[in-house]
């Protein structure tokens, strides 16, 4: 921890929604320290990845200890975070101990970090159960990993997308980063239900490509939208979206 100066308060305010005055104690990583015209110039950062892991061993004394380990971490500073974790005795649930009674610990860091929403997951080798977990809180129907090319399909009921997404697409980012794969997010093809890419002659394939992007891959979850959604989903004009609308729509007239 460190006293706040007047210069540190103005770069302190660049990050996050972090505001600070002159006297007040910060608790931060240093990141570096410089010597500038024989004068100390110490470099503290609060969106570096070590210092989210520093909070995590300062309120679960089993990671401190060496019980629990963070395997890696997924940050999204000001917004949201992933960190998977393991233990090396089987007694100790990694999970558990890092969320604390009744969410306890965790309360803190969240606190810590002006309700940065924080996700623990319990991490393993196991490349396809890691993604699963790390999509939490969707529930996956099917996956297929191509551990060559580092990516992944993943395929969900339609109730499952949008919480696979996440807010603002947060969540399918921070699994990526977390996982290292390229995850594509599909929903299950339901009867009378026909995949986009059925309408490649009548849709420009960027057009398709970006909806499925955004979860949406087959006529009916497009269809389930508005124009607008559709629009701001695949970054198109409003006059396109309606284009695209009726061409699903005649499908199943």
């Amino acid at each position: 921890m460190m006293r706040v100066t007047t210069l540190f308060c103005q770069r302190v305010s660049r990050y996050l929604n972090d505001f600070y005055r002159k006297g007040d104690t910060i608790k931060a990583v240093v990141k570096s320290v410089e010597m500038n015209n024989n004068q100390p110039r110490i470099i503290l950062s609060r969106t570096d990845n070590q210092f989210l892991e520093r909070l995590f061993e300062q309120e679960v004394p089993e990671i401190y200890d060496g019980l629990i380990t963070i395997k890696k971490i997924a940050r999204i500073p000001g917004e949201r975070a992933k960190v998977a974790v393991e233990s090396y005795d089987d007694r100790i649930d990694p999970v558990g101990a890092c969320v604390g009674m009744k969410g306890s610990r965790i309360y803190t860091i969240v606190k810590e970090l002006r309700n940065e929403n924080i996700d623990v997951v319990n991490y393993t080798a196991n490349t396809s159960l890691m993604i699963q977990r790390s999509l939490n809180p969707a529930k996956i129907s099917t996956i297929n990993v191509d551990e060559e090319k580092m990516t992944a399909s993943v395929y969900l009921k339609p109730e499952e997308v949008s919480l696979a997404i996440g807010k603002g697409g947060l969540n399918i980012r921070l699994s990526k980063m977390l996982t290292g794969y390229d995850i594509d997010v599909y929903r299950e093809i339901e009867e009378e239900d026909v995949a986009l890419v059925e309408f490649a002659d009548e849709i420009e394939g960027w057009i398709i490509e970006a909806l499925k992007s955004a979860g949406c891959d087959t006529a009916k979850s497009v269809l389930e939208l508005s124009v607008e959604e559709v629009a701001q989903r695949a970054d198109l004009e409003i006059e396109q979206a309606e284009q695209v609308m009726n061409v699903l729509k005649a499908e199943f007239e």
